[in-house]
Parts: C-alpha cells; structure tokens; sequence
C-alpha cells in the first residue's frame, strides 16, 4: 500500500495536475463514489462476506466514523445524510444481532431493549431533517425502511405496506437484485409468501445473483412460511453451502435441521 501511495504521489507530481476545486458535476460524481465505497465498508462491517464472526465492528464503525466527516463537509447534501442515517439506524440494532457464542439472531427474534435507542434517536432526527429538502435518493429511502424498523415495539408491530412502499420506490430508482430480493419479503410479509415466492422465481435468472446465497435463504424463509419444509430444508441446505460466513453458515444449519424437525413431529 505504501509503494502504491508513493507511486500515485510521482504520477501526480511529474504530470503537472494541480489541486483545485473540481466542477460541480466532477464533484458530484466523486462524491457519489465515496458514499458507494462507504456503503460497501459499513456493509462489510455488519455482516463479514468471510469468516467465522458474523460483524466487523471496526469496519462498520470507520465507515460512521467517515460518514460522519462527509456530512460535516456536505452538510446540505440530502444523499450523504441518508446514508449517515441509513448507518446509524443499522447499526443501533448491531448489540442484538448475535448470542453470547456470536451466533446470528435474527430480527423477528432480537431482544429490542438491546437497541441503542440514542442511536436511534439521531438516525431518525438526521433522516426527518433531510427529506422534503430535494430530490429523494437510494440512501434515504433504505434509511427510512431502517427506521421503520427501529421504531416498531416489538417485530408484530412492524408496518410491513410502508417497507412495501418504500423497497417499490427504490426499486424504480434502483436497478439493483437485491432490492428486489428485499422486496420479496416486504410482499411476502404483506401478502402472503406464495407471492413473495413468485417474485423470487423471477429473479432466479438474474445473473447477478448467480451463486449468491440470499436467494436461496430467502427461498427457504418464505417456504417455510407457506408449510412447505421440504422445500424449506431445501433451500436453507443450498443457502448454507454457498455462504463463506459461519456465523451466517451455522444459522442456516440450524433452521434447516429445526425446520425438519418440526416436520417429523407433525407427523
């Protein structure tokens, strides 16, 4: 890293660039790419794509922490709130996500009074204080479906047709796979899981999921729902063989053995 540093400084020195003010759409376009590698730290943060913990607090936190100073820098910039708010909001719920043995908790089952509600708090005042004030972003409509998360008593109470709502949005703006995914579920939740079980048969041919175990851990969530374990079994198998976490791994095991299980029991 530090060959690559000293290397980019001599580039920089001997091709004559200066350092000025970029145009306000070079700066929009730089900006745009500092949120999006932001973004993809804090994510990395919260769930590790590989090994045995299921969060990196140090990266989650640097990528606040970075956040934080964007916003200072740009503090009228609607998108760079969003996503400050987007992080804080996820983030609150982090001391609940795992067990004692750094096992995976999932949402419907975290004890809430674990939620950082200060944290909460902030991530909701800096979200309300940013909409209505331009043009609404990615980064702001995925933190308003944390907060209504963050600001349901107990995951019964959750309003599912506003995540509906607000993942419908996004997706109009957002060709991204895994927004739809996300939607999948807020459908499910909403209307039933054969639904949501449809829009995921649509997706199965998105290459850009190709080899991506949500899919299948959505698949196995919402087969679940619909009585169908086998299917259930199934999918959480495929889901854990292709994820490289093990927190994440284990989790799936467990649903799929708890899921047989009950199915054997019933018989």
């Amino acid at each position: 890293m530090a060959q690559r540093i000293s290397r980019a400084k001599q580039t920089i020195r001997t091709s004559g660039i200066g350092f000025e003010r970029p145009a306000a759409r070079a700066r929009a376009e730089r900006l745009e790419t500092v949120l999006r590698v932001l973004y993809l730290i804090f994510n990395e943060g919260y769930t590790a794509s590989v090994g045995p913990r299921l969060q990196r607090v140090d990266l989650s936190s640097e990528a606040i922490r970075l956040a934080r100073g964007v916003h200072r820098l740009a503090p009228d910039d609607t998108e760079v709130a969003g996503l400050l708010a987007l992080m804080i909001l996820t983030d609150a719920r982090r001391d609940a996500r795992s067990g004692p043995a750094g096992e995976l908790v999932p949402l419907q089952q975290q004890d809430r009074s674990r939620w950082d509600r200060a944290a909460i708090d902030e991530g909701v005042a800096l979200l309300s204080a940013t909409l209505g004030r331009g043009r609404v972003g990615p980064y702001q409509l995925q933190a308003a479906v944390a907060a209504v998360h963050d600001e349901a008593a107990r995951y019964e109470d959750t309003d599912w047709p506003q995540i509906l709502a607000l993942y419908t949005l996004l997706e109009r703006m957002h060709d991204n796979p895994m927004v739809t995914l996300s939607r999948a579920i807020a459908v499910a939740m909403v209307r039933g899981p054969a639904a949501g079980l449809e829009m995921l048969d649509a997706l199965a041919a998105d290459e850009r999921l190709a080899g991506n175990h949500r899919l299948d851990a959505v698949r196995g969530h919402l087969c679940e729902m619909a009585g169908n374990r086998e299917a259930a079994v199934r999918h959480y198998l495929a889901a854990a063989n292709r994820t490289t976490n093990t927190a994440e791994r284990n989790y799936l095991l467990t649903q799929a053995a708890t899921v047989r299980e009950d199915g054997a029991r019933s018989r």
